[in-house]
């Protein structure tokens, strides 16, 4: 389903509103979580992965249990945080290395997250759907993670 940038503008307003005022890093992330998996339809996963030396570690999440650790440059999680790119995955199951935590997940997108001009982990949201998001997806949440950055 396509998503409007009216959308994610009204989310991004939410997750600033909900975490003003709070300097916990993982109460933040736990209710970000909370509020995309409350917002975002067709999703089985969403949730945060940290960066912890040379891997990534599960953060706060919505979904099923999760893949604990992820190296850098392993899958989409780990490719993301390696290139510190976005990587939006129309079909996990043809993504070189991809890493199976959950088998209903079909398309995953993935941002990376810094803050305070370092970066930390990534934003991970995962559809039973293949090609669940788009190029409205991606702009969208780009711009929610941005705005959050610069908050959290």
């Amino acid at each position: 389903m396509e998503k409007t940038t009216a959308f994610y503008h009204r989310l991004t307003q939410q997750a600033l509103g909900l975490i003003e005022g709070e300097t916990d890093l993982i109460a933040n992330l736990s209710n970000i979580s909370a509020l995309l998996n409350m917002e975002l339809e067709q999703i089985n996963w969403v949730g945060f992965y940290l960066l912890k030396q040379d891997q990534l570690v599960l953060g706060p999440f919505q979904g099923n249990p999760a893949c604990v650790r992820i190296p850098v440059g392993r899958g989409v999680c780990g490719t993301a945080i390696s290139e510190n790119k976005v990587q939006r995955i129309s079909d996990v199951h043809t993504f070189p290395g991809h890493i199976a935590c959950d088998a209903t997940s079909n398309s995953e997108i993935v941002i990376p997250l810094t803050v305070k001009g370092k970066l930390i982990g990534v934003l991970d949201v995962d559809s039973p759907n293949l090609s669940r998001f788009d190029q409205n997806d991606e702009q969208g949440l780009v711009s929610f993670v941005e705005a959050l950055q610069k908050v959290l």
